[in-house]
This record gives structure tokens, sequence and C-alpha cells, in this order.
């Protein structure tokens, strides 16, 4: 394992010291209580997720219970442990070389044909290092098999090898492939029907006299076409598809990492009735809201998502960043991540209390717009199926004519 250079700056030393947040959690009940790691300035969330799923597994902990944050050290020394423990026998070098890289992030590959498929990079140690852990990695950035563009994307298979595709054929197209003109004429607009002599997606053919791209070419282009448009339209890395097959094949009671918005978290499926998935909030945001613990998975972009608490009942956030604190505890937090505010006067406990009231309100605001947004699909959804309800009343009485019209009496 190399050398960790040490932090020169504030601002990266608080980086590197994660806080600890306090939930319930078990698959079967009584719950316990323990410490899950919550993630800042944008910390190592492959390793976090890795590390929470071990927690809420009860496979580590930390200890002592009261300590308030952790370093990558410190869990880097309790994961290795673990994995030396757990695997008698086998080699986890991989796996252990593998670790210190995953605090400026992982290079993960998802196969956009299988949920639990990942193409590996480089050595594979990203893969080792889950494999190893016994956490499984899954992705739901899936093409749905019904789908015109599934025998292409079958084809090039997965993220890596679209982005590939689509820069060799901008090259050969001397880059028209993402403007007007790739076979000089323009391309359709989103959402319009293929005509006659259409390619894959709608996409116009190479008809024009005045081309000169080989048949070889010509196929390439068509299929980064394609690859494009699949990446423009999954930009969350989440297609219903995708959420269906999730909520599918994993078992009740389930502790998985889900890669997701280049991000991962931990993806959970409940015991019991409720098939629903929860992904563990771990953002610091939420650190002093001790209600907010997971979120179900509802859509594909988060908009119709909701908060709840370690018994899975919806949770309602108390405010911001230093809900949970009082005005002093508040001013010493504010300073903590601001150094560059000083406290000049008594009177710096009330900005204080000024600023969480400020907070609050934001939060409330941001929650109760949330609310709104779900309560307008939930009207949306209701009337689209009423409108779906007419219709197939209105074909069915149709369909009762055509067939009395073709009675061969």
């Amino acid at each position: 394992m190399s050398e960790r250079v040490q932090p020169d700056t504030l601002h990266a030393s608080r980086a590197d010291v994660w806080y600890l947040k306090e939930i319930a959690f078990a698959t079967a009940e009584p719950k316990r209580r323990v410490k899950i790691i919550t993630q800042n300035f944008n910390g190592p969330c492959s390793f976090i997720a890795i590390c929470n799923i071990l927690i809420l597994r009860g496979q580590i902990e930390i200890l002592p219970y009261d300590r308030g944050t952790v370093s990558y050290e410190f869990l880097a020394q309790l994961v290795g442990g673990y994995l030396l423990m757990s695997c008698p026998g086998i080699d986890v070098s991989a796996a252990l070389s593998i670790m210190p890289s995953t605090t400026k992030g992982l290079d993960l590959n998802p196969v956009f044909t299988g949920p639990t498929s990942f193409r590996p990079a480089g050595e594979g140690g990203e893969l080792k290092l889950f494999e190893q852990a016994g956490v499984e990695l899954v992705h739901g950035w899936l093409v749905d098999p019904d789908s015109d563009e599934y025998h292409i994307l079958q084809h090039v298979r997965d993220y890596d090898t679209a982005v590939t595709l689509i820069a060799d054929a901008d090259h050969i197209t001397r880059g028209r492939l993402l403007t007007v003109g790739v076979w000089g004429e323009a391309e359709p607009e989103a959402g319009s029907s293929s005509q006659a002599g259409s390619g894959p997606s709608g996409y116009a053919s190479p008809s024009s006299p005045s081309d000169t791209y080989s048949d070889k070419d010509r196929e390439k282009i068509e299929h980064a076409l394609v690859a494009q448009a699949f990446l423009e339209s999954t930009k969350s890395q989440l297609t219903y598809h995708g959420l269906f097959q999730l909520a599918s094949m994993l078992q009740p009671g389930s502790l998985v990492a889900l890669f997701r918005n280049s991000h991962l978290s931990v993806l959970h499926k409940r015991e019991g009735e409720d098939s629903s998935l929860y992904s563990l909030v771990t953002d610091h945001v939420f650190l002093q809201e001790s209600s907010v613990v997971w979120e179900r998975i509802e859509d594909v972009d988060g908009v119709g998502s909701t908060f709840v608490d370690s018994d899975f009942v919806r949770s309602t956030p108390v405010g911001g960043d230093f809900a949970g604190h009082t005005a002093e505890s508040a001013l010493h937090l504010m300073l903590f991540f601001f150094p560059e505010f000083e406290v000049v006067d008594s009177h710096s406990a009330v900005l204080a209390r000024e600023l969480q009231a400020e907070e609050d309100a934001r939060s409330h605001e941001i929650f109760k717009r949330r609310q709104q947004q779900e309560e307008i699909r939930r009207v949306q959804e209701k009337e689209e199926e009423r409108r779906k309800r007419k219709n197939e009343d209105g074909a069915s009485k149709s369909s009762r004519k055509m067939k009395d019209k073709c009675i061969i009496m």
C-alpha cells in the first residue's frame, strides 16, 4: 500500500473525516442501534457503501460506540482486518491494493443487459473488493429487451464500449455525429416517427448520393447514434426496466451496493409484504435528521421518492444542516465548516439562531415542494388511468361493431 499524502488544507482535512449517525436497523425484530457513516465533501461513496453494508450486517463494528467521526485510515484497518479474517486461504491482495484508490473513486463499467454485470477495468481490483467483502454490486441501467435498440445495445454491451463507439463515429463524421448533417440531412426530432428507409431509433439512413461512408462506417455511425440516444435518455443511469429487474431479483432482507448517477449507495429490500426498494440516506446534510434514514425509490429520476425513518414510516425533516442543534452548538458547527467567520461579540448566538431559522424555513419549503410534486404526479397518473379506461371502452365498442360487420351469415 502506497504512502498516503497528508492533506495540507483545512478543507481537505475535514473531507477526510466522516461523521457517524445513529440509526436503528435489523432485517428481523428486534432492531439494534448502529452507527452508519455519512458522506461529506463528495467523499468516497464506494468505500463508504461497502463499510455501511458491513456495519448493517453486523460484520464490522465501529468502537468505541460514542465516537462521532472516523477517518479513512481507521476504516481501512477495520475492513482490511475483516477481509483477512473472513477469507482464510484466499489471496485478498487485489482487494486490499484497490482500497486506497477508493478515496478518488472507482472505475466501474456497467453492462446494459444485466443488473449484476460489470466489465472489469484494468486488472479488475475494483470488482475483487466487492466480491471478497461479500457485497453484491448491482445497477439498473438496463435496456428493455422489447425495445427497438436492444439488439444494438446488446452488441455494444457496456458503457465504456458505448463511449468509445461514439467517439470513433464522431471521428469518422469529422465531428458531425451529434449535429445536423451526419447523413447530409437534418436528423429527425426526438419523438418523430420513423419513415421508410429509416435506420434504428428513427435516425435517417445514409442514402445521399454524395455519401462517402463505407458500409462498415455507416453501421458504426448508426450504432453510435442509438448508443448516444440511450445515454441521453437515461442520464440518471436507471431505467424503469432496470428498476423492475432489481425489485424482482433481490431477496427480501437484501443489502447490496447500487450504482446510479455515478454514485454508489446502499440498497435494501425489506422483509415482509413491502417489496419497495430503499436507499440508505448518507448525505451529511441529514446528519442531524434522525427521522431521515432511508429513501424509497419510486421512479428513475427521484422526483417521487420519499424519505422514511428507521421503521420505514414516512418522515418529515426538521430542517437543514443545523437540525437538532442548539443555537450555541449550531454556531460552533458553523465556525468549524466556515473558519473564515469569527466570533466578535455576544450577538453571535443571535446570528446562529437567525441562520438556524432560515435553514429550517428553506428545508421545510423544499420538503413541501417535493410533496406538491408527488401529489401532482399522483393526480396525473389517475387522469392518465381514467383516459386509458375511456379509450379502452371506446376501442371495445368499435371492435364489437367491426366483428358484427365481419360475421358471415
